[in-house]
């Protein structure tokens, strides 16, 4: 019987404790498409490089996304619409009337992600609400 030398398990908690995670999925997207678009120009990620270290790796997020594609709670319109909003780092607007359509399918995607980066640990804190750039508008001749 052989006896393989175990992995230090402390030092594994030890560096997550270190690690700082994201506060809302569409966080997490950003910076993961940030990471992708450094990748395919030809940068060499590595874990723990960066000025905040995260509690994962970018392809852990692009995991996430494809078994919500698999199990058919993500459509490509909506990895279509993550992919070009995430590639210039803002989400599209409710406000602006060409962006509405993408705004829909962004927050879909968003609140379906949420959950499986919250499981994982990559996303924490408290969960933000579903449309929180919604605007309220008040009716005439309504009080509130």
């Amino acid at each position: 019987m052989s006896t393989a030398p175990r992995p230090n398990h402390s030092s594994v908690l030890a560096s997550m404790a270190r690690t700082e995670a994201f506060t809302s999925a569409e966080e997490a997207w950003f910076w993961t498409m940030s990471a992708l678009t450094a990748r395919r120009d030809g940068a060499r990620i590595s874990a723990g490089k960066g000025t905040t270290q995260r509690p994962c790796e970018p392809d852990d997020v692009i995991k996430c996304l494809d078994r919500l594609y698999r199990q058919r709670r993500i459509e490509l319109t909506h990895a279509r619409v993550m992919r070009i909003w995430g590639e210039r780092g803002t989400a599209p607007s409710p406000r602006h009337a060409q962006e509405r359509g993408d705004y829909r399918l962004w927050r879909e995607a968003m609140n379906r992600l949420e959950w499986p980066l919250r499981v994982k640990g990559i996303v924490a804190g408290a969960p933000r609400m579903m449309d929180e750039d919604a605007e309220i508008v008040q009716f005439p001749g309504r009080s509130a």
